[in-house]
């Protein structure tokens, strides 16, 4: 028997059950009470269980029969919210995003994507949340999220971005008084500005030539949860700053900064756009998605 006449004898079913009798089934069909028989009978020999128990004042549902209904109930529901998401996906994007994302990520690298994605879509609003803290979508009630770092959560679909590099820099004014640095390691003798909310933040792992890896301790007189911070006290001469390579492009070009060991880089950590697994997503949603995978990984 095709799909299609077995989820018609399911429905069928269904409103029976539901109506409680056959004539109330055929009416709310709006076909005859022989078209509701015939249904239900053919699931019956499909199946070669007897699903109702009738009389003529009642009917009552078998024990197959009350199994068979709670199936039919699950598998109708899942055709119509396929179809549902089906229209949802071409339906236009519109309603509150609400985004989390690390703060200088978010000020530099996220604002001007959203804003163009924005200018995309008009009808889309967009709530942005910065925190250096691991986002928590469900709990803080966010549809999307940026998060740099290993990832292993339950519930979540993490899709890969290119990973996150810090760069060094410094003025020309502090550079002048120190030196300029050879090799990580001449790093112990000078002022470095890191973030405060890493957990280790006097130690630095460095990618140079070749794939070598230098780890370095550090002494940070200055530090900031704000990347930001760190960038404006670098330009004042204050140290030696790590930060994203697209926090101080400007500075770097403007000649307001000055490159330190541009051969070396701190390890880039994995970064990836993450979201709530969930079986409908909205039109939203998902142009949101798609949005980002491709601007973010261009």
């Amino acid at each position: 028997m095709l799909i299609v006449n077995k989820l018609a004898n399911m429905e069928m079913f269904v409103r029976v059950v539901e109506s409680g009798s056959f004539a109330a089934a055929a009416e709310a069909s709006r076909v005859s009470a022989t078209m509701v028989a015939k249904h239900i009978n053919d699931i019956e020999q499909r199946l070669g269980a007897r699903l109702l128990h009738r009389t003529t004042r009642r009917q009552q549902l078998s024990d197959v029969g009350r199994l068979y209904y709670e199936r039919c109930k699950h598998v109708l529901a899942e055709v119509e919210l396929a179809e549902a998401s089906a229209s949802e996906l071409q339906a236009t994007p519109r309603g509150q995003l609400r985004v989390i994302a690390p703060v200088s990520f978010g000020s530099h690298i996220l604002v001007p994507a959203l804003s163009d994605y924005m200018a995309r879509y008009p009808e889309i609003s967009i709530e942005l949340t910065l925190d250096n803290r691991r986002p928590q979508l469900v709990d803080g009630g966010f549809e999307l999220g940026i998060h740099i770092g290993d990832i292993n959560e339950q519930g979540i679909v993490a899709r890969p971005l290119r990973p996150y590099r810090r760069i060094l820099a410094a003025s020309a004014s502090y550079l002048d008084r120190h030196g300029q640095p050879g090799h990580p390691e001449q790093l112990s003798t000078h002022d470095c500005l890191g973030p405060s909310y890493w957990r280790r933040f006097d130690q630095w792992l460095f990618v140079g030539p070749a794939g070598t890896t230098c780890q370095v301790t550090v002494r940070s007189r200055f530090t900031a949860n704000q990347g930001n911070a760190l960038r404006i006290a670098a330009l004042n001469g204050a140290g030696i700053v790590l930060q994203p390579e697209a926090v101080l492009a400007d500075d770097l070009a403007a000649g307001r900064l000055i490159p330190v060991l541009p051969e070396w880089s701190l390890s880039p950590s994995p970064m990836y756009l993450i979201y709530a697994q969930d079986a409908r997503p909205t039109a939203k949603l998902r142009s949101a998605i798609d949005f980002l995978l491709a601007r973010l990984n261009a």
